[in-house]
C-alpha cells in the first residue's frame, strides 16, 4: 500500500500549487480520501476530503474557498488545487485514505509546502 505526495514546494503569497496523491495496492474508490497538514510546532488538521465518487467534498474554515479537493478513480490519484496562498499555509501536506466501512486507513509520506516572499 502506497499513497505519495507530489506536487509541493515554494509558492508566493497569492501563488497556487496543486498537490497530486497517487495511490496504489488498494482498492481507491472504496476510500474516502482527505488532505491533512501539520505546520511546525501545531497539531495535524484536517484541510479536506472527498467522497468515494467526488461529488461530495468538505473544507476547513481556514482554506474554505481557497482550496479545492477532487478525485480520479480511474488515475488512483486525489488533487488538492490551493489557490490564494498565505504564510500561514505553510505545512507538510498529507494525504489519508479510510475505507468506507472497515475504516482501516492509510498515510502517505508528506508534501512540503512553503509559502514565502
Amino acid at each position: 500500500v502506497q499513497l505519495v505526495e507530489s506536487g509541493g514546494g515554494l509558492a508566493q503569497p497569492g501563488g497556487s500549487l496543486r498537490l497530486s496523491c497517487a495511490a496504489s495496492g488498494f482498492t481507491f474508490s472504496s476510500y474516502v480520501m482527505k488532505w491533512y497538514r501539520q505546520a511546525p510546532g501545531k497539531e495535524r488538521e484536517l484541510v479536506a476530503s472527498v467522497n468515494l465518487v467526488g461529488d461530495s467534498t468538505n473544507y476547513a474554515d481556514s482554506m474554505k474557498g481557497r482550496v479545492t479537493i477532487s478525485r480520479d478513480n480511474a488515475k488512483n490519484t486525489v488533487y488538492l488545487q490551493m489557490n490564494s496562498l498565505k504564510p500561514e499555509d505553510t505545512a507538510v501536506y498529507y494525504c489519508h485514505a479510510r475505507h468506507y466501512i472497515l475504516g482501516r486507513t492509510y498515510w502517505g509520506q508528506g508534501t512540503q509546502v512553503t509559502v514565502s516572499s
